[in-house]
C-alpha cells in the first residue's frame, strides 16, 4: 500500500514541476517581449535619450526586474521538486530492495 501513496506523491510532484516549467517558460516570454520593447524605445528616441527620466522605460524595467525575481523563484521550487522527485525514488527503491531481501529470507 505504501507504494501506491508514494507513487501518488510523485505525481503530484510531477504535475507540481511541469506546472511551474511551463509558468516559467511563459515568464520568459514576457521577459522577451519587454527587453524588446526597451530596445526599441532605445532605438526610436536616439543617443540623448534619459532613461532615468521616462516612466514607460522605468516600468519596462521594473517589470523585468519582477520577471526575473519570479523566474529565480521558479527554478528555486523547481529544484527543491526535483530533490523530492529523487527521494522518493531512492524510497521505492530501498523499499523493493528491503522486500525482496525480505522475500528471499523468508522463503516466499
Amino acid at each position: 500500500m505504501s507504494f501506491l501513496a508514494i507513487d501518488s506523491q510523485k505525481a503530484l510532484f510531477t504535475m507540481q514541476k511541469n506546472q511551474l516549467q511551463f509558468e516559467k517558460s511563459i515568464i520568459a516570454s514576457r521577459t522577451l517581449v519587454i527587453t524588446r520593447e526597451m530596445a526599441e524605445l532605445s532605438e526610436s528616441a536616439g543617443d540623448d535619450y534619459d532613461y532615468e527620466n521616462d516612466p514607460v522605460y522605468k516600468q519596462l524595467e521594473q517589470t523585468e526586474i519582477y520577471y526575473q525575481t519570479r523566474s529565480d523563484n521558479l527554478d528555486s521550487q523547481i529544484t527543491l521538486l526535483d530533490n523530492a522527485l529523487s527521494s522518493l525514488k531512492t524510497l521505492v527503491n530501498n523499499n523493493i530492495k528491503s522486500t525482496c531481501q525480505l522475500n528471499l529470507a523468508g522463503g516466499s
